[in-house]
């Protein structure tokens, strides 16, 4: 009896993953396909714009890990080469143990950045978050999306579909750990974020608004 009810559902279980997985797959593809001509390597070709948006990631003994230390070098390097005029750096502060924000803007601060061109998103919780909230609290209209290449077609695409003019910047530099894993976790990023827009998802958090043409809310604790 458990034999046969077991056959009765298998079929429809796999057509149907089969139809997510093209799903995911049709859906990245045509994310790729409005985004790849966005993604630069080299800062040279970039057009100049107000703000490099930096996306937080992981942290060790209070120091940048190897992802989010590239990512602060890649946006510090279009800061000196005045390719952007600010910083906004965007990540989670959740916890005391896992403060992302902390390490970015102090990183920022000893490698000489001017404090007031630096802004601070403490609820960048994820990338939708970021680019939601870049839009409506920060007011940025145009931006350099600094992140990881397998990152960047999500956020550009995310941007775009919220209103910012997005372009991307790689702070690929070297090999990775875990790399691989990222990268194909990205496919299921790619359709939620295509999810995520078509529903208007709202981030937990909003806030009053800091504008990126005002004054900075950076401070130094």
């Amino acid at each position: 009896m458990k034999l046969k009810v077991f056959k009765k559902f298998i079929k429809p279980i796999l057509i149907l993953s089969l139809i997510g997985i093209i799903a995911v797959i049709a859906t990245n593809i045509y994310v790729d396909s409005k985004t790849d001509k966005l993604i630069f390597e080299d800062q040279s070709y970039l057009p100049k714009t107000n703000v490099a948006i930096i996306f937080g990631a992981g942290i060790k003994d209070n120091k940048p890990g190897r992802y989010l230390k590239d990512r602060l070098d890649a946006g510090i390097s279009l800061y000196k080469n005045n390719k952007v005029q600010k910083l906004l750096l965007s990540g989670d502060n959740g916890n005391d143990a896992h403060d992302e924000l902390t390490v970015m803007k102090l990183y920022c601060f000893e490698k000489g950045i001017d404090t007031t061109k630096i802004y601070i998103d403490y609820a960048g919780f994820d990338s939708y978050s970021t680019m939601y909230r870049a839009k409506e609290i920060f007011k940025v209209d145009t931006a350099i999306l600094v992140t990881q290449q397998y990152h960047l077609n999500r956020c550009i695409y995310i941007g775009e579909k919220l209103g910012i003019k997005s372009y991307g910047y790689s702070a690929n530099n070297g090999e990775y750990k875990g790399y691989k894993y990222y990268s194909f976790r990205e496919y299921f990023s790619i359709a939620k974020s295509v999810l995520d827009v078509a529903r208007n998802r709202q981030p937990h958090f909003l806030g009053e608004t800091v504008s990126i043409n005002g004054t900075s809310n950076y401070t130094k604790e």
